[in-house]
């Protein structure tokens, strides 16, 4: 059994604005450095293999945190939003309106325009997750927020629709488990690592 710990990298101009990064390789934000000098990993980190997003915002956040010998792994990186990255949802639910509750009401099949849906990304995710449950290797990964839904929909059988089952909030570490088969597990605890001074 391998343990994967997963963090969504830092914040961006763009969050900070409630834009869809997506793909774009938006940087950290001022305000987002700033914050990851406040997240304090526990110990057992130090000592897994590090992995990040190929995305400038998740390999600059492996690399304030204190990371060395950094694997990038181009599967993490976020989900691909197609024509709407850089677009605000609201402003697309209200753009759309009905079509698009529609569409979000699908779930794991929840499509942007010309981009791919929670379930592709799982598709692309999967042969990582096999990959590390085969080596019965530990992983510390920066990843997106999109990418950390989507394995926690499969870990927990959640389909995306309505809330999910662990907020995901800034500084926080999602532990899960992964077996030989690739198969996930959440632990019980999230644990947060933000200690704002």
């Amino acid at each position: 059994m391998s343990a994967l710990a997963l963090l969504r990298h830092g914040p961006t101009a763009s969050t900070e604005q409630g834009r869809l990064q997506g793909q774009r390789d938006v940087p950290l934000s001022a305000h987002g450095r700033a914050a990851i000098l406040d997240w304090k990993l526990p110990g057992w980190v130090s000592a897994r293999q590090w992995v990040t997003s190929p995305l400038s915002r998740a390999r600059e956040t492996a690399q304030i945190l204190g990371g060395r010998d950094i694997i990038t792994e181009r599967r993490l990186i976020e989900m691909n939003w197609g024509r709407w990255e850089g677009e605000v949802l609201l402003e697309l639910r209200q753009r759309y309106g009905r079509a698009m509750a529609v569409n979000e009401a699908r779930g794991l099949d929840f499509r942007p325009e010309g981009g791919e849906s929670p379930r592709q990304l799982l598709e692309r995710v999967q042969p990582w997750l096999n990959e590390i449950g085969a080596a019965g290797n530990d992983v510390f990964a920066v990843t997106h927020k999109g990418v950390l839904r989507a394995i926690m929909a499969k870990a927990t059988g959640w389909d995306m629709t309505g809330k999910p089952p662990v907020r995901i909030e800034w500084g926080t570490l999602h532990i899960f488990e992964v077996d030989g088969a690739g198969n996930l597990r959440m632990k019980d605890a999230v644990q947060t690592m933000a200690e704002r001074s």
